[in-house]
């Protein structure tokens, strides 16, 4: 069973998806906990502080979920089909809509912007680390900011799970444009030599 301290941060998770950020109180966190309301001060002082430790909480709890298989990426394609996997699990979880409700409630509540700012990174660290590994041979990896590449995923990724919820034809067109990207990457890793330096150079002309 539970203890208290899950049974809250699990709690306030479902409240999020459920209520999203403005539907969130220590009443109603503890009514979905079904403990009671002073326990949510007493183990994490605030509502606030609560969020916070939700969120990372999620993020650790998700992310090792799939580590296994982000490791096991090899190719850019690969990264993309995981990608599309993972944005349908996770909005069957509702994970990222409640990363969502966090990113909108972080714009007027300062104190929830730096955990949601972790739990978010922990998400990044693992697509950057997959992007180093697919580009390394890549003649685009001089060029490409892997860092900078990841946190545009990780951003892109939760605006897609919002669009989806207004425009599920315009976001699948939006994940078809990124496999025609995946395409044209994966083409470039399968020319010969002579024709990737070619490439390389190009692009070092035009950087």
């Amino acid at each position: 069973m539970a203890d208290t301290r899950t049974k809250l941060l699990e709690a306030a998770l479902a409240t999020l998806r459920k209520n999203g950020i403005a539907g969130v109180s220590a009443r109603t966190i503890a009514t979905e906990a079904g403990v009671n309301q002073a326990l949510v001060f007493y183990h994490f002082g605030s509502v606030d502080q609560l969020l916070a430790a939700a969120c990372e909480h999620a993020a650790h709890q998700r992310i090792a979920l799939y580590r296994a298989r982000f490791a096991a990426v090899a190719t850019v394609r690969e990264l993309l089909d995981l990608g599309r996997s993972l944005h349908a699990e996770e909005r069957a979880e509702g994970s990222v809509a409640a990363l969502a409700q966090l990113l909108a409630g972080s714009q007027t509540d300062p104190k929830l912007a730096p955990a949601t700012a972790t739990g978010l990174n922990l998400w990044i660290q693992e697509v950057e680390q997959a992007l180093a590994r697919v580009l390394a041979k890549s003649p685009l990896a001089e060029f490409v900011d892997v860092a900078g590449l990841a946190k545009a995923t990780a951003a892109a990724f939760v605006g897609l799970e919002l669009y989806e919820g207004v425009d599920p034809q315009g976001a699948n067109q939006a994940f078809d444009a990124l496999e025609s990207l995946a395409t044209l990457a994966t083409a470039l890793d399968d020319m010969g030599p002579l024709v990737r330096r070619a490439a390389r150079a190009r692009l070092r002309r035009h950087s």
